[in-house]
């Protein structure tokens, strides 16, 4: 539907959010595009790569891996050796994994908080190549079973866009994810992508034509006086929802999305919650004489058009 046909509708009604489902259908043709037949990064003939029983089903966009420089920092450090062994596999162990849960392609991403927690600006630009170029030749070994995510170190905006058009271009991955903020120079700052300096960095994404998933990240213990004495709170429970919610509405009423009407944005998680408060929150809006966003739309319409 164009933007002009929704432009005094700001109901987002259980139909409406199930009607993209068509969308993300289309979506999910494009991640899977690429042909499968060679190496791009390497330019060599691929081995054959699928296991012996091969299944036609589900892709999978939010399943991770690490790599040594992340992994201390990273959610699979809590884990056990087991499952940081899970997160460094990408071939035949994670390829059974996939066939049982009837998961014909992944779309595999760098774990969280990952490079957005390195606010070292040249080590983060650093640690997100060598990351971007081990999954690049992972996936070259099984290229029927595997995409990729490009991670990227937002703390320099003009270093991200520059990554992501390598990553696109070069390494034939399906577009980014990126976890959350960053922090940038200070490792207790906070730097959300709303903010002007990040505009020639969506225009890249934009002119790229590839989707841009924001994966949630706990707010910073500096950040997070409501979650003291309630660290249950944190993470996956809550603390993940409400970033990444939150993060998703400063994206929309900067006007990000009037300047560059045709980005695509992927929430994970049912789209942490927005869906079910957005005829809320445009309420309010309209109804408030107090600060208002810079949008010039509802934010119920950039949810529609720009979020999957």
């Amino acid at each position: 539907m164009r933007r002009a046909e929704q432009s005094d509708d700001r109901r987002v009604t259980r139909r409406d959010f199930l009607k993209r489902s068509s969308k993300s259908l289309a979506a999910a043709a494009v991640l899977a595009s690429a042909n499968p037949g060679k190496s791009e990064a390497s330019g060599a003939s691929a081995p054959a790569s699928a296991p012996s029983k091969h299944v036609v089903g589900k892709i999978a966009l939010e399943e991770h891996f690490v790599i040594p420089e992340t992994l201390k920092a990273s959610y699979g450090a809590a884990g056990s050796p087991q499952f940081q062994l899970q997160l460094e596999d990408i071939g035949e162990g994670r390829m059974a994994e996939m066939d049982r849960g009837g998961v014909e392609l992944c779309i595999l991403s760098l774990v969280g908080p990952g490079i957005q927690a390195i606010s070292a600006i040249p080590q983060a630009s650093d640690i997100a190549r060598r990351a971007n170029d081990h999954l690049a030749e992972e996936i070259a070994k099984y290229p029927t079973r595997f995409r990729g995510f490009a991670a990227l170190p937002m703390q320099d905006p003009a270093a991200a866009a520059k990554e992501l058009t390598r990553c696109i271009r070069e390494l034939k991955f399906s577009g980014a994810l990126v976890n959350g903020f960053s922090q940038v120079n200070e490792p207790e700052s906070v730097v959300y992508y709303d903010l002007p300096a990040y505009r020639d960095f969506w225009a890249t994404v934009e002119e790229l034509n590839v989707p841009f998933y924001l994966h949630p990240r706990s707010p910073l213990p500096k950040t997070q006086p409501a979650y003291q004495g309630n660290d249950w709170l944190t993470g996956s429970i809550w603390g993940f929802t409400a970033e990444a919610s939150v993060h998703s509405l400063r994206l929309m009423g900067s006007g990000l999305f009037d300047e560059y009407p045709k980005l695509k944005i992927i929430l994970g998680h049912l789209g942490e919650g927005l869906p079910c408060n957005i005829w809320r929150i445009d309420n309010r809006i309209a109804r408030t004489l107090a600060a208002r966003p810079k949008a010039k739309a509802p934010m119920g319409q950039y949810l529609r058009e720009n979020f999957w």
